[in-house]
């Protein structure tokens, strides 16, 4: 009989966490949580691209195969970066933004074809790349709440029910 109330507690506590994570994850607009975004997302060997974040209070170090490693100081928001002349035509390189513990990921493609030839961006692939993903600590603390009361409220009531039972 403790071996139910034991799972059921755990199963609470699992599903309380996995409701709670994409509620915290949604909330990730442009004006919370770190963003960062390179554009054109599609560039020629040689041209200029902007290096854009959001939601960092520090200095952001961009790095890149491509290109010099670039530092976009506290309080601003964007720098540029020269790709480098013997960049791969066609060959997608990972861009590197760091903001303290957090980072985030984005491809950037090397236009083929003609020079002056120019290929329209697809768009930007920006990932979460084993950060926290821009959460900050009021959602991490909301979510350990939800999780920590959902947990207690099931250990009440199997003990309660305990005590019923016994009496």
């Amino acid at each position: 009989m403790r071996a139910i109330r034991v799972a059921s507690a755990a199963l609470l506590g699992v599903t309380a966490l996995a409701l709670a994570s994409p509620a915290a994850h949604a909330r990730g607009d442009e004006h919370t949580g770190f963003r960062a975004s390179v554009l054109p997302t599609t560039i020629e060997a040689g041209g200029q691209v902007s290096l854009r974040v959001r939601g960092c209070d520090q200095d952001v170090y961009v790095s890149s195969g491509i290109f010099d490693t670039v530092t976009i100081r506290r309080g601003q928001y964007s720098a540029t970066a020269v790709v480098d002349r013997d960049a791969r035509a066609g060959a997608v390189y990972s861009v590197k933004f760091s903001c303290g513990t957090f980072w985030q990921e984005v491809d950037l493609t090397i236009a083929e074809g003609r020079p002056g030839h120019r290929v329209p961006p697809r768009g930007v692939h920006a990932g979460e790349g084993g950060s926290v993903g821009g959460f900050n600590l009021q959602e991490i603390g909301l979510g350990l709440a939800l999780i920590t009361g959902s947990v207690g409220a099931a250990y009440h009531f199997s003990r309660r029910r305990t005590d019923e039972d016994g009496a």
